[in-house]
């Protein structure tokens, strides 16, 4: 997280809507003292226990042999970023600087069983098909039984239950309107861009 409180996201509901649009995570953990990370598309839903991240991996991912046991973890999701030019602001003697938006997710990391993992996949591939739009959406229909089951004996499925989300939008809130407007117009159609208007929207 970005030290500065100007820049923390607590909104759960802009969260977790950045998080739809940016659903591939790096998680991070140490389970045996050695910090690890992996990477990985993530599913949010609320269940009995609260709001929860799924997601799996590889056997072969380093983080694969402590899911049984569980550890706790850092999910971390980064949005759209870019370099900020000088340049750009009409105030001058300025310095570079990156504005970026991320999302962290805290929590412990239990191990899904089967059926979970099954619906982890299906409701992934929804998630993600739905991107793709007119596109006819591919279901797990389309493989043979015997090749999926054959596919999930090579992952696994996980579960960090949401003991803190928050984010960091840095979008030039610590500038005047005259230099933020000039980022956004430096940017185009970048889409962050677009997530510093949301922010502070400019006076017409």
């Amino acid at each position: 997280m970005h030290p500065a409180s100007l820049f923390l996201e607590s909104d759960e509901a802009r969260l977790l809507d950045q998080l739809a649009r940016q659903p591939f995570a790096a998680i991070a953990a140490a389970p045996d003292g050695r910090p690890r990370v992996a990477h990985a598309p993530v599913v949010a839903r609320r269940t009995g226990q609260g709001l929860v991240l799924d997601f799996h991996l590889s056997l072969a991912n380093a983080l694969s042999p402590f899911i049984a046991g569980g550890f706790r973890a850092v999910a971390v999701s980064l949005g759209p970023h870019a370099y900020v030019s000088p340049d750009w602001y009409e105030s001058p003697d300025q310095v570079p600087t990156w504005n970026y938006a991320s999302v962290e997710v805290e929590g412990a990391v239990a191990p899904l069983d089967e059926a979970g993992l099954v619906a982890l996949l299906d409701d992934l591939s929804a998630q993600e098909e739905a991107r793709l739009l007119p596109k006819p959406p591919w279901t797990r229909d389309k493989m043979t039984p015997r090749r999926f089951e054959a596919m999930t004996r090579s992952i696994l499925g996980a579960r960090l239950v949401v003991e803190r989300l928050e984010g960091t939008f840095k979008l030039s809130q610590n500038k005047g309107e005259a230099d933020r407007c000039g980022v956004i117009a430096a940017l185009g159609d970048d889409p962050l861009a677009a997530l510093m208007i949301a922010q502070i929207p400019p006076r017409s």
